[in-house]
């Protein structure tokens, strides 16, 4: 019996599959379009508000939001030296969304390949990683953060290196869990049998079912990584100005809360739009990628008149 007769049902791939798997859950669709929003200004921002971002204007100072005699710019106020909010958080989206992408990336890669060995491999050198894992997870991330940042220059490369050593242990056990429990699986042992060598059973046949999980466990670690990031920022210790993120700016905006309040809402409520985004996306991704649970949103599009994803 080959392994695709033992796997469970493919998973769509059809892009209209997608969509329509989308669109059957609305929280899921409405984050995805705000992830796009942030996504096409962190690409798209600082090219073309980037010198609004910067103008000062000292007549402006605090200026209230909402306020369109100002010009478009100026619909969420203006901060201490005048700058347009809506412009500044445009722009910022860059370097916050860029820290946590790095910093998730790196930790993926680097704990999902010292997982896969720890999980797969039967020698010692697997002790050696599990102990690794718990020597970073036995110091608090965001305490590891601040201690290494007050040693080392608090640049976007230290931050995006010190977070992603943090987050290390996490893609690590994971993945450690999933391959001792896939390993087991009769396509795996069908595999070595008929000669398969260890690196194509990984790869090939144990790293595609794992992947699903690691894909959910990035989706909300993005979004940790980027309140990390902010909690940062908010300290002192994050990015430096001239450059900005959303936490920076919540940071700068902190001494004039009785009085001018928008200047950390504004970048605050950016902060908690991406995140719950991120956490119902992830939700979704969850559902879709487990056959056992995708009949839910198949059954959502039918309800709602709409072709399901598993008859496109």
């Amino acid at each position: 019996m080959t392994d695709t007769k033992i796997r469970a049902t493919p998973k769509p791939r059809s892009p209209l599959a997608w969509a329509a798997m989308l669109w059957a859950d609305k929280l899921a669709f409405f984050a995805a379009l705000f992830l796009l929003l942030a996504l096409l200004s962190a690409l798209l921002g600082p090219w073309l508000l980037g010198d609004l971002a910067t103008k000062q204007n000292l007549r402006g100072r605090n200026a209230p939001p909402f306020d369109v005699t100002r010009g478009w710019a100026y619909v969420l106020g203006a901060d201490a030296l005048g700058r347009p909010l809506l412009a500044r958080i445009v722009v910022a989206a860059q370097n916050t969304l860029m820290v946590a992408a790095g910093a998730v990336l790196g930790s993926a890669i680097i704990g999902s390949a010292l997982g896969l060995v720890a999980g797969y491999s039967r020698r010692r050198a697997a002790q050696w990683i599990m102990r690794l894992g718990d020597v970073i997870m036995s110091f608090p991330s965001l305490l590891l953060a601040v201690i290494v940042l007050y040693m080392l220059e608090p640049s976007v490369a230290n931050i995006v290196l010190v977070l992603a050593i943090t987050r290390i242990p996490v893609y690590l056990r994971t993945t450690r869990a999933e391959v001792l429990e896939i390993r087991e699986r009769m396509f795996v042992q069908a595999a070595r049998v008929m000669g398969a060598s260890d690196r194509r059973i990984v790869f090939r046949h144990i790293l595609p079912v794992a992947l699903p999980t690691l894909v959910t466990i990035a989706t909300l670690d993005f979004a940790f990584v980027m309140l990390a990031e902010s909690s940062l920022s908010f300290l002192g210790i994050g990015i430096q100005p001239p450059e900005i993120t959303w936490g920076l700016m919540v940071a700068q905006g902190r001494q004039y809360l009785t009085t001018a309040w928008w200047l950390s809402f504004w970048p605050g409520l950016a902060i908690i739009l991406t995140t719950l985004s991120l956490n119902l996306l992830s939700n979704w991704l969850r559902i879709v990628l487990d056959p056992a649970q995708r009949w839910r949103l198949e059954m959502k599009g039918r309800k709602n008149g709409r072709p399901s994803a598993g008859s496109l």
